[in-house]
């Protein structure tokens, strides 16, 4: 399973994207902050209210530099067939990646094994492809995309800002915290 820390092995997959299916590697977002946001289905009833809310902070997502994977263990065809008939989904315009085979869900430790679906999860990998933030939430849980992108924001400015770290709900432009050289591993 992957942790925060380490370098997120290599994995491809399909996925429905501007009115296409592609295959897409994680190395396409090389020098790229990508966010991996894992969801139960298509066609229920809290991810829609996740997915539209992460499409509609999309373009902030990309201002600071990520890109945004949703994944659930459906297919491409379920994708598209949810995305040309909600409201909500066809708002979407970055790529809805298929885990049919469950690599990905196990590969994040989201998987429900035996039900076959995955449970919420949200994953930030810098451009260096190192796990940065890890987030696993039982699936009645919806879960803030303001947040996540704010979680995004504050671990770009750490790699940003080589010696400075981000205290609890700290947003841009906020105060940071410079911890002394004997609390530096420890916090």
């Amino acid at each position: 399973m992957s942790k925060v820390g380490q370098k997120i092995e290599e994995f491809q997959a399909q996925a429905y994207h501007q009115n296409d299916i592609k295959t897409i590697k994680l190395s396409d977002y090389k020098g790229k902050w990508v966010v991996l946001f894992f969801y139960p289905a298509d066609f229920t009833f809290i991810c829609p209210t996740e997915l539209e809310e992460m499409a509609t902070l999309y373009g902030e997502f990309q201002k600071v530099g990520a890109e945004i994977l949703s994944v659930s263990t459906d297919t491409v065809y379920v994708h598209k067939a949810w995305h040309d008939t909600s409201p909500a989904i066809k708002k979407i315009s970055f790529p809805m990646v298929a885990d049919p085979s469950q690599k990905l869900c196990t590969m994040f430790g989201t998987l429900i094994e035996g039900v076959g679906l995955s449970l919420r999860g949200s994953f930030i990998i810098d451009p260096d492809g190192i796990l940065k933030s890890a987030e696993i939430n039982d699936n009645s849980i919806g879960r803030s995309a303001k947040e996540l992108l704010r979680r995004v924001q504050a671990a770009k400015f750490v790699r940003e800002n080589k010696g400075e770290v981000c205290p609890a709900s700290w947003e841009p432009g906020k105060k940071t915290l410079k911890p002394g050289l004997d609390l530096v591993g420890k916090i």
